[in-house]
């Protein structure tokens, strides 16, 4: 089980749930739980993608471009909140 109580980390389909919950949760501004929801999955190229965008949300960019290699993602210059809008 992740930190945030999901399920295994690598489980892709199972994760969809939780990443999905995550973004509506960021859409919401309710950055601190997102962040909660993806901790923990780095095995889940979605959670880190979605990871990195949090992180550039707060403006963290030096940890926001590790989460997009970690995704296998390069790093974007769209509007976050429109990037996690195309999540799913």
């Amino acid at each position: 089980m992740n930190a945030a109580g999901g399920k295994p980390e690598g489980d892709a389909e199972a994760n969809r749930g939780l990443l999905a919950e995550a973004v509506r949760l960021a859409l919401a501004g309710d950055w601190d739980l997102a962040h909660k929801a993806v901790q923990g999955l780095d095995n889940d190229r979605r959670a880190c993608w979605i990871h990195g965008i949090l992180h550039r949300i707060e403006g963290d960019l030096e940890n926001a471009r590790y989460w997009y290699r970690k995704a296998g993602r390069p790093f974007p210059s769209e509007d976050p909140r429109e990037e996690l809008k195309g999540i799913f």
